[in-house]
This record gives structure tokens, C-alpha cells and sequence, in this order.
């Protein structure tokens, strides 16, 4: 698939697990604090400060020669952080001219109506293309170790997506956005032996009786951008195929181009703790300038992380953080 080079990538996280006003950042990325302060806040106080939750959002903007795009990637799991930090940010939806879920997970699903709503108020109304997986809809969950499932909220179905103003293309196979400045990936092949998805996670049947095995997560897919003289920026956003997979499917699609870095959760909390090690070990084979990880990363991954990468490659991710590459 056509991937033309950006001169400019700009990603504004709108949710995520985690809030840091105060910690420091290599020059690329600006903090929620210095965003106020940039849009003029003259002081600190409750009334403007976002919110953290569990799940993923941001808005990323390509741009080439003076022309700009901009997606809006998940939506994080509910409407009042989404709306918070959207207003609180000043973050402006006008813009968004595509929408990517990246996995049917009510984590980065869970605000989907609200935002088309949103976007659609500021546009007169305009639909909304709206990219996903075929897999993604129908009822998931985890088993428990007593043998007992916990069951997921359902992400928006196509019928209320399209109610809502979404022109919803469901498809296995990878596309190019928006003047081929982005690219949206086809699903991600398996090729590690120590990545297998979600353990424990089961789907029910469609007769609605029982539940069957669903740790593969087909229907997990990444966004790429290639930005000039760098590379590619990788967006995973819970890596449920497994990071390394992730990486190695999109240096495959674009043989010849760099990685830049990967942006999103890496999900080696809970159960994929025990892969940490390994994971690690393979992200050093890709000579990524930076990781922005956050999300459903986890902190013991975090720590391994930084002790392996340092502050130069290692960004984490954070509720108002600016990346520009």
C-alpha cells in the first residue's frame, strides 16, 4: 500500500491511564502543564485539569506541504473522560476527518458515539469514514481462574455507529487514508513464539450458548505514518498482537523505511508480565528513537523499559502530552 512521507506528525493524547503535569520531556514532547500554559492559562487549578482513565485516545495530524490530516485514533473507555480532556485540552475536533478503532475493546471503544457526535457537531453534520475489523463486534470476555467469565461491555455496533453518523468500512484488508498519509494495517501475523495475544480471553458463539477461545485478537490492527528524514511512527494502541509482531509487520510492509518509534500500550501487565523479559529484548532489534508507551503497558514493563532504553528513547505516554516528529 502507498504511504507518502509527512513533513510533520503531531499527536495529542486525549486519554490514557495516566496524568504527569510535572515530569520532564525530551524536546519532541510537550506536557499537559505546558500546553495550558501555551493556550494562556494563567494559573493552575482543579477546574482545568484533565482527567486519566483506563484506555487510549489521541488526535494525530499529518501534514505535507502545507496540507494537514487529521484521525482521531480510539476513543478511550468513556464519555466523560473523552469530553473532559477534549474541552480541557482545547483540543478541536473540526478537524477529524477519519476515525480508526484499533480492536473491539470497550477501553478504546467506550466513547465512540459521543466523539461522532462531537466531530459531527462541528462539521454541519458531515459522516464521519470510520475504519475497523469485521472481528470487532460481538460480546468478549476473560475467564477467571475459578473458571467463571467476566464479560465485557460491547463496543457500538455497525447500525449504531452508522446511526450516529459513521460511514463504517469493516475490513480485513490494510488501507491508505486520506491522501496516503495513513496507513491503517491489515491483520498483523503472529511470528514470535513468546506473543500470544490475550490469555484467557473467549468470545460467545454466535447462537449466544457458549464461550469460545478468542485470545488471538484478529481483529487488533496498528496506524502508521512515515515522516520525512525519520521514519515510521507506529501506533499499537494495546499491542495484543504482541509489539514485536506489531514492529515487524509494519518493517515488512514498508521494506526500505526506518522505524521511528511506536506510540500506545504494550499490554505486558496481568498475565504477559512473565514476557517481559523477551519483548524487551526484541524491541532492541528495530532502532526506535522513541517509545511512547503508556496504556495498558504496566509499570513492571515500564521500569525494564527505561532501565534498557534510558530517558532518550523512552516517552511515556500521559493524559495531554504533545509528540511532534
Amino acid at each position: 500500500m502507498p504511504l507518502t512521507p509527512v513533513d510533520r506528525l503531531e499527536i495529542l493524547v486525549l486519554v490514557d491511564n495516566a496524568t504527569d503535569m510535572l515530569s520532564t520531556t525530551p524536546a519532541h514532547v510537550e506536557t499537559e502543564s505546558a500546553r495550558l500554559n501555551r493556550r494562556g492559562f494563567k494559573s493552575l487549578a482543579s477546574r482545568c485539569l484533565c482527567c486519566a482513565a483506563h484506555g487510549l485516545s489521541c488526535l494525530v495530524t499529518a501534514t505535507r506541504g502545507g496540507k494537514s490530516h487529521t484521525v482521531l485514533f480510539d476513543t478511550g473507555p468513556e464519555d466523560y473522560a473523552f469530553e473532559r480532556n477534549v474541552t480541557r485540552l482545547g483540543a478541536d475536533l473540526s478537524v477529524v476527518e477519519s476515525i480508526v478503532l484499533s480492536h473491539g475493546h470497550w477501553d478504546h471503544a467506550g466513547a465512540m458515539l459521543l466523539a461522532l457526535g462531537m466531530i459531527r457537531g462541528k462539521t454541519g453534520g458531515k459522516s464521519v469514514p470510520w475504519y475497523g475489523h469485521p472481528h470487532m463486534f460481538g460480546t468478549r470476555g476473560v475467564k477467571l481462574p475459578n473458571g467463571t467469565v467476566r464479560q465485557m461491555e460491547d463496543i457500538p455496533s455497525i447500525a449504531d455507529l452508522t446511526a450516529f453518523g459513521a460511514e463504517v468500512i469493516a475490513t480485513r484488508e490494510p488501507q491508505s487514508i486520506l491522501d496516503d498519509m495513513f496507513y491503517v494495517s491489515g491483520e498483523i501475523p503472529r511470528v514470535t513464539r513468546y506473543e500470544r495475544g490475550y490469555p484467557g480471553q473467549v468470545r460467545l458463539s454466535v447462537d449466544g450458548t457458549t464461550w469460545e477461545p478468542d485470545e488471538a485478537l484478529i481483529d487488533e490492527r496498528f496506524l502508521a505514518v512515515n515522516v520525512a528524514g525519520k521514519g515510521l511512527v507506529v501506533f499499537s494502541a494495546c499491542s495484543h498482537a504482541g509489539i514485536v509482531n506489531v514492529l515487524t509487520h509494519a518493517r515488512e510492509s514498508f521494506p526500505g523505511v526506518p522505524l521511528h518509534a511506536a506510540m500506545g500500550g504494550l499490554h505486558l501487565s496481568g498475565a504477559n508480565e512473565p514476557i517481559i523479559p523477551q519483548t524487551v529484548d526484541g524491541l532492541h532489534g528495530f532502532g526506535l528513537s522513541t517509545i511512547a508507551a503508556g496504556h495498558c503497558t504496566g509499570w513492571r514493563a515500564m521500569t525494564a523499559l527505561a532501565n534498557a532504553f534510558g530517558d532518550k528513547v523512552l516517552a511515556p505516554t500521559a493524559v495531554g502530552k504533545t509528540y511532534t516528529f
